[in-house]
């Protein structure tokens, strides 16, 4: 899970109890642009996987998910207690 996921949950719980300051829903619009622009990279690179795979290059394929499990490492993802993937 990306900190900023972290950072998002606890931005929304604190506004179901109080109004966010500013300073706050500023964080919480650039933690969504943050998580926005990873989804899309990490979609785009699954959309390139079903390409290659629906064109039988192998090879693509391959390099296409090194470059997904390098971006989900690098962002830690499945790296919280209690959760598996």
């Amino acid at each position: 899970m990306l900190s900023v996921h972290w950072r998002m949950a606890e931005l929304w719980t604190l506004q179901q109890s109080r109004k966010l300051t500013q300073e706050e829903e500023s964080e919480l619009s650039i933690c969504l642009q943050y998580n926005a622009m990873f989804a899309r990279r990490l979609a785009s690179l699954h959309n390139m996987s079903l390409a290659a795979s629906m064109t039988h290059d192998s090879e693509w394929q391959h390099e296409i998910c090194a470059q997904i499990e390098k971006l989900e490492r690098q962002y830690g993802w499945g790296s919280y207690p209690g959760i598996h993937q």
